[in-house]
C-alpha cells in the first residue's frame, strides 16, 4: 500500500492543525516538533525510540509529545499503520490550559503514553469530525467536545488540575441565551458567543449551562432547531429546503437525520 500523508488547519480551532496518516515504509528519523502533538494510532503499530526507550504504539493509546522532545518512529512489523495527529501551537495550549485550569500562569506539560480506548475512540471521533468540517458549518458541537475531551485528557495525565466549576447559570444568564438563540436561530451560533453573553470562559460557560440544563449547548440549541421545524411544518406551507435553512441546517441531509432521530420519521413525514 502506498504510504500518504494528509494534512489541515482547523477553521473551528485557530493554531490547530490535524493530520492524518497511513504509513507502511516511511520512517521518521529522529526529530522534534515546536508545537504540541497529541497522537493516536489507530490501525497497526508504531515503534518509537524515545528517551532511550522502545515504545509500541497500539490503537487505544494516545501520545502526547511536548516540544523539543527528540524521539523517531516506524512500522514495527510488515504492517502498515495509521496515525491521528492534533498539532497544538503554544499560542493555542495556553489559551486552553489557562481556560480549563482557571490559572493565569499554565504549567508546561511534559510527555505521557495512555492507555484508553474509549478516550482515544473520543478523539479519533473528533478528529474526523474536525477534519470534514466546511466553511460556515456549525462549530457549536466540536468546540464543546474539543473542550470535554481536553478536560478529560488533562485530568488523565494529572499535568494539569481542571478547575472544579460549581452552581448553575443566573436566571438574567439563561435568559439571555435563550433570547439569543430564538432570535440567531437561523444563523451559526458558536460556544463563544454564548459564554460572552454570560460574560464566561466557554469552558466555565459549558460547565454551567449543563448543570442548569441537563443538556450540552449544542443538544440544547439542536432541540431548539428542531422544535421550531416543527412548528413551521404544521403552520406553513414552506418547503422543506425553506425550514431547514429558518432553523439553522445548512446541509438538509443533516436537518433529515437529526429530524429523523428526535422524532423516528423523516420532515417529510411530520
Amino acid at each position: 500500500m502506498k504510504d500518504r500523508v494528509e494534512y489541515k488547519r482547523s477553521n473551528e480551532i485557530p493554531g490547530l492543525v490535524l493530520s492524518e496518516a497511513r504509513f507502511s515504509d516511511f520512517r521518521f528519523e529522529r526529530h522534534y516538533h515546536l508545537d504540541y502533538h497529541v497522537a493516536l494510532v489507530t490501525e497497526g503499530v508504531q515503534r518509537q525510540g524515545f528517551h532511550g526507550e522502545t515504545l509500541l504504539l497500539t490503537p487505544g493509546s494516545i501520545q502526547l509529545m511536548p516540544p523539543g522532545e527528540v524521539h523517531d518512529g516506524i512500522s514495527a512489523g510488515d504492517e502498515s499503520y495509521t496515525l491521528k495527529t492534533f498539532r497544538l501551537s503554544p499560542q493555542l495550549l495556553n489559551g486552553l490550559g489557562e481556560e480549563i485550569s482557571g490559572q493565569n500562569r499554565f504549567p508546561a506539560l511534559g510527555g505521557a503514553v495512555l492507555q484508553d480506548s474509549s478516550l482515544a475512540g473520543h478523539l479519533s471521533r473528533l478528529h474526523d469530525a474536525l477534519r470534514a468540517a466546511a466553511p460556515g458549518s456549525e462549530p457549536m458541537e466540536v468546540q464543546s467536545e474539543w473542550l470535554t475531551l481536553l478536560d478529560r485528557l488533562f485530568v488523565q495525565t494529572r499535568m494539569v488540575k481542571p478547575q472544579f466549576v460549581k452552581g448553575t447559570l443566573t436566571p438574567v444568564q439563561w435568559q439571555r441565551v435563550r433570547e439569543y438563540c430564538d432570535v440567531h436561530l437561523a444563523e451559526k451560533i458558536t460556544l463563544e458567543e454564548l459564554a460572552a453573553l454570560c460574560n464566561l470562559e466557554r469552558f466555565h460557560f459549558l460547565k454551567l449551562f449543563k448543570q442548569t440544563v441537563g443538556m450540552t449547548p449544542h443538544a440544547w440549541v439542536v432541540r431548539l432547531r428542531l422544535e421550531r421545524a416543527c412548528s413551521l411544518l404544521s403552520h406553513t406551507d414552506r418547503c422543506l429546503t425553506q425550514v431547514a435553512q429558518e432553523v439553522g441546517f445548512y446541509d438538509q441531509s443533516h436537518f433529515n437525520r437529526a429530524f429523523r432521530q428526535a422524532f423516528g420519521v423523516s420532515p417529510s413525514k411530520y
